[in-house]
């Protein structure tokens, strides 16, 4: 059977060039120059678009944002404690990178609303996600049966309750059955049950 086209471009992003020019390489240079959360004309990765919701039609709006990478930045204490009860470097976020650039990216669009993201790249400092959004009170989204479930009201700022797949991932939701018992509705939920 024939490969799409998108299985092409999929099998791409699979094994990356890296050679000396690499065109990845020469986008991390120019990523780093522009402004963070920065609004594209099209996605990089069609493919991871495609299947995660994108269509090239009017109120979808594609962002790429970056995100620090590493454990939490915390201060250096000044009182008096010995330094391994400093607790200041291996403390991780209980939020992934990719949550967090959603997040971000619904504070810089408040009119939009956050369907799905993906990884397109990473250097020293920084991970890069493009990051779909939708405008919820376009006319196009509205009269479109696949995706008008968006505008609904208890849809409104999903991002921030971790309602995508991303925030889906992080709250131990992608788990059933055995082994998951206590995430559901939520781990905090449990833990004030006493459970």
């Amino acid at each position: 059977m024939a490969k799409s086209v998108y299985q092409y471009i999929r099998d791409q992003w699979k094994q990356p060039d890296t050679s000396y020019q690499d065109p990845q390489q020469q986008r991390m240079i120019q990523w780093r120059r522009e402004k963070n959360f920065l609004r594209l004309d099209r996605p990089l990765r069609l493919d991871r678009a495609r299947s995660l919701g994108y269509k090239a039609k009017q109120g979808y709006v594609m962002v790429r944002g970056r995100v620090r990478r590493g454990s939490l930045r915390k201060r250096t204490l000044k009182a008096g404690r010995k330094p391994s009860k400093h607790g200041i470097t291996k403390i991780t976020m209980a939020k992934n990178t990719q949550r967090m650039a959603e997040e971000r990216a619904s504070r810089h669009y408040p009119n939009l609303e956050v369907l799905n993201s993906y990884w397109v790249g990473a250097d020293g400092r920084f991970h890069y996600y493009e990051i779909i959004m939708v405008d919820a009170h376009h006319p196009v989204i509205k009269s479109d049966p696949k995706i008008n479930w968006i505008c609904e009201p208890k849809q409104k700022r999903r991002v921030l309750r971790g309602k995508t797949s991303a925030g889906r991932r992080g709250r131990g939701l992608r788990k059933k059955g055995k082994g998951a018992e206590k995430v559901r509705p939520s781990i905090r939920a449990k833990k004030s049950l006493g459970k």
